[in-house]
């Protein structure tokens, strides 16, 4: 999704209109959306889009979506605002429209001329949601840079890491390099979700969104602008695989690093 800076309606508006050209008629389980979609990649637009997430009307947009696709929403992320602090955060609703969980980024970009961290706060815990069965690590766009945290997930019994990001074009290997090694490393799917378009400054977004198995093999991709990317997801091969290759197992309690 390529996301007007700033003009939180008229990107109301752009999900409601991609979701009707592309999932009308079909049965979707899950819909994901990427980072700060209702606002885009503008830190300066963070606090004045904020919303109280009890009071929300992006999240009364969700709910209302969630009950028309009968489908879980990983929501990508808003700006909240919860007394007076300020989040990066990613809510989670139902189908009956409830929201089940939120995930506030929990590493913040200000590096490059972006300055995330003065603007909102940083969470800190990672959160794993139940859907359908499958255990699904969640986290935001910086996140992907932490390979600890995905780690946690995986030892916590992740099936599905997603990463939700408005991600530069200028760093497009570092994008694809870190979001397939989540995936290898930790024998999980890996839904890798970034907004497309220009920003205020006249850079990009990169626009290339990828789904990796637990091998590291492409399930589906954009590679540029708008769309909507679907993968089946079934956990018996990946079981079966980690059965065969238990990399869990070898890992040690501690690093300590002997300086000599």
């Amino acid at each position: 999704m390529a996301s007007i800076i700033g003009d939180v309606p008229a990107n109301h508006k752009k999900l409601i209109k991609l979701l009707e050209q592309n999932i009308e008629g079909k049965n979707i389980d899950i819909i994901a959306l990427p980072e700060v979609w209702t606002v885009g990649w503008e830190c300066s637009k963070f606090l004045e889009s904020a919303e109280d997430i009890n009071n929300s009307k992006t999240i009364d947009l969700l709910r209302v979506l969630a009950k028309k696709y009968n489908s879980f929403f990983i929501g990508g992320s808003l700006i909240t605002n919860e007394n007076g602090c300020y989040y990066n955060t990613c809510p989670v609703i139902a189908p009956t429209g409830d929201i089940i969980t939120t995930y506030k980024k929990n590493h913040l970009f200000s590096y490059y001329g972006c300055n995330e961290g003065n603007y909102v706060k940083c969470g800190n815990s990672p959160v794993m949601v139940n859907i359908l069965g499958l255990n699904i690590g969640l986290s935001i766009c910086y996140d992907i840079r932490f390979p600890e945290l995905y780690r946690a997930y995986r030892k916590a019994g992740a099936d599905v890491l997603i990463n939700m990001a408005a991600w530069p074009l200028g760093r497009k290997n570092h994008w694809l390099s870190l979001t397939r090694a989540r995936a290898v490393e930790n024998q999980c799917f890996m839904i890798a979700l970034t907004q497309s378009g220009m920003l205020a400054d006249n850079s990009y977004n990169l626009g290339y969104s990828l789904i990796y198995d637990y091998n590291g093999e492409i399930l589906d991709e954009i590679t540029s602008g708008e769309g909507i990317m679907y993968a089946e997801i079934s956990t018996d091969k990946m079981l079966e695989f980690r059965n065969k290759c238990t990399i869990i197992n070898d890992i040690h309690k501690s690093y300590e690093v002997k300086l000599c």
